[in-house]
C-alpha cells in the first residue's frame, strides 16, 4: 500500500518546481573544456602535495645525517663517564649504549616511515 502523503506531495507542483523541473531537463551548458582543465589542474596539485612531504623529509635526513651521528658518537663516548661500579652491577639489566640509543633510532624510523604510509 503507498502513502497517500508522497503521491500527493508528487502530484502538487507549484512554478518554482515546474520551472525547476525545465531547468533540469534543459542540455548541459557546454564549458569548452574548463571542467577537464580544472580536474586536471587539481589532480597535478595532489600528485605536488603527495611528492613534497617525501622528497623534503628526505634533504632534511640528508642534511641532518652528519650531525646526528656526530651526536650519537658524542653520546656513546660519554657512556664512559659512568663510574665502573655502576655498570658492574647493572650489566645484565641495562643494555649497552650503542644498542639503546640504535633501538631509539630504529624506533623513529618506524614511527616516520608509518607516518609516510598513512598518506
Amino acid at each position: 500500500m503507498k502513502s497517500k502523503i508522497i503521491n500527493m506531495a508528487e502530484r502538487i507542483k507549484d512554478a518554482e518546481d515546474k520551472l525547476l523541473e525545465t531547468l533540469f531537463a534543459s542540455s548541459p551548458v557546454a564549458d569548452d573544456g574548463f571542467s577537464a582543465r580544472v580536474v586536471r589542474k587539481l589532480r597535478r596539485r595532489q600528485w605536488l602535495r603527495r611528492l613534497i612531504l617525501p622528497t623534503a623529509a628526505a634533504i632534511g635526513g640528508t642534511i641532518a645525517f652528519k650531525p646526528l651521528a656526530g651526536l650519537i658518537a658524542t653520546l656513546s663516548s660519554l657512556s664512559a663517564l659512568i663510574p665502573q661500579d655502576a655498570v658492574i652491577a647493572t650489566t645484565g639489566i641495562i643494555p649497552h649504549m650503542q644498542t639503546v640509543t640504535l633501538g631509539v633510532l630504529l624506533l623513529a624510523v618506524c614511527l616516520l616511515g608509518m607516518r609516510l604510509l598513512e598518506e
